[in-house]
C-alpha cells in the first residue's frame, strides 16, 4: 500500500521522512532524520481515520507520555510524538532489524533453547511494561524486533490501548489487537489486562515452539471464538521435542480464563528461565520449520519470503552444471540417431 500522498517530507520542521519501511494496519512506518539531533529515527505516522479523531488523539497523547518513560532493553524507546497538519505521528529509537515472525521464517532451523531465549526477552520487556501500570493489549511477533546479534526489542505500546480506551463512531471498524494473537477476553469486547498481553505471549510462544499457530482461519469472528472456545493441539503432538513441563506452562497461558494464567509476563519469564537451566537438551533440539500456511495476508507472504542472499547457491550451481550435462548429451544422441537410420 503507498503512502498517503499528503505526507509532508519534514514533520514539525525536525523529522525528515527518508523512506518507507513498513505499513501495518494503524500507521506507516518510516525511516527518519532527526535534524535537531542528528540522529536515525523511526517515525510512525497514524492513518487518518484515527488522526481526525479528536478523543483518539488525547487518548494517545497520555498513552504516548507513558510510553516514553519505558525505559528497558528490550523495549523501543520513545522519543517524541507530535501532530503537524492532521498527522499524527510517534517518534521511536531505530532498531536495525526485522519483526520476530520474519526472523523465524528466515531462520527456521534454530534451536528451542534460542527460541525460549527471545520470548524471555519479550517476556522482560513486556513485564517491565505491566510493573508501571501499561498493557500493551497487541502483543504479536510483528511488535518484536530482532538485531543481527539476537537481542529482542518490544515495540508499539499505547496505540492500542488508546483505540480500546476510545468510544467513536469514527473508530468503531477499527480491529485494535491482532486477531490471531488476542486473548479471549479480547474477542468478546472486554477491556484488557496483563493476563491479557501473558495470553497473547502464549500464542507467540506456541508458534515459535511449533512453527505454527494454534488457532488458524480467514474469518476473524471464526477467530474470535476459537481463542474463547477452542482447546489448541497439544504442542507436542506437533514437537516431541518440546519437553513436558514447558508444554504444560504453554497450555497454561492459553488458558481461557485470565484467572488460570501466570499474572504477569515477569511472571512468565521467570517460569521460562528455570526451564532453560532444567533442560539442557534444549541447545540441541531444533523447532518444526514453520509453514508458510500460517500466513494471513500475500504481503505478509511475499515480506516473509528468503531474499536472494538465503539461497543455497550450491544446490543451484550443481543444479546447473546437471542440466548442462543432461543437455550436451541430446545433440550427441542424436548424431548416433541418425547414423543408425542411414541418414
Amino acid at each position: 500500500m503507498a503512502p498517503e500522498k499528503t505526507l509532508d517530507l519534514v514533520l514539525n520542521d525536525r523529522y525528515r521522512i527518508i523512506k518507507k519501511l513498513a505499513t501495518g494496519g494503524m500507521a506507516y512506518v518510516y525511516l527518519g532524520h532527526d535534524t535537531t539531533l542528528d540522529r536515525t529515527v523511526a517515525i510512525k505516522v497514524l492513518k487518518q481515520n484515527l488522526s481526525r479523531d479528536k478523543a483518539f488523539r488525547d487518548q494517545f497523547h497520555q498513552e504516548a507520555k507513558a510510553a516514553a518513560n519505558l525505559t528497558h532493553p528490550n523495549i523501543v524507546t520513545v522519543h517524541d510524538f507530535g501532530y503537524d497538519g492532521q498527522k499524527l505521528f510517534i517518534i521511536m529509537e531505530y532498531v536495525a532489524g526485522i519483526d520476530l515472525k520474519t526472523y523465524l521464517f528466515r531462520h527456521p532451523t534454530i534451536t528451542l533453547q534460542e527460541a525460549l531465549e527471545l520470548i524471555i526477552q519479550a517476556c522482560d520487556g513486556i513485564g517491565f511494561a505491566h510493573r508501571a501500570g501499561i498493557i500493551h493489549c497487541d502483543v504479536k511477533p510483528q511488535n518484536m524486533l530482532v538485531t543481527h546479534d539476537m537481542k529482542l526489542k518490544v515495540t508499539d505500546f499505547g496505540i492500542a490501548h488508546a483505540i480500546s480506551a476510545v468510544q467513536s463512531d469514527q473508530l468503531q471498524n477499527v480491529v485494535w489487537g491482532s486477531p490471531h494473537y488476542f486473548s479471549p477476553e479480547q474477542a468478546g469486547g472486554y477491556p484488557p489486562t496483563p493476563s491479557s498481553d501473558v495470553y497473547s505471549l502464549g500464542i507467540v510462544l506456541y508458534e515459535t515452539l511449533t512453527g505454527i499457530l494454534p488457532f488458524e482461519s480467514d474469518d476473524n469472528n471464526e477467530l474470535a471464538r476459537m481463542h474463547q472456545n477452542v482447546t489448541p493441539a497439544r504442542p507436542r503432538s506437533i514437537s516431541p521435542a518440546i519437553p513436558a513441563p514447558l508444554e504444560q506452562v504453554v497450555l497454561k497461558l492459553l488458558a481461557k480464563d485470565p484467572s488460570s494464567r501466570y499474572r504477569t509476563a515477569d511472571q512468565l519469564a521467570v517460569i521460562l528461565k528455570n526451564i532453560l537451566r532444567e533442560h539442557p537438551e534444549l541447545k540441541t533440539s531444533y523447532r518444526p520449520a514453520p509453514s508458510y500456511a500460517t500466513v494471513s495476508s500475500v504481503e505478509q507472504f511475499r515480506r516473509l519470503k528468503p531474499s536472494i542472499r538465503d539461497l543455497d547457491w550450491g544446490t543451484i550451481t550443481l543444479a546447473f552444471i546437471t542440466t548442462l550435462a543432461v543437455g550436451g548429451l541430446i545433440p550427441f544422441w542424436f548424431y548416433v540417431w541418425l547414423i543408425m537410420n542411414g541418414f
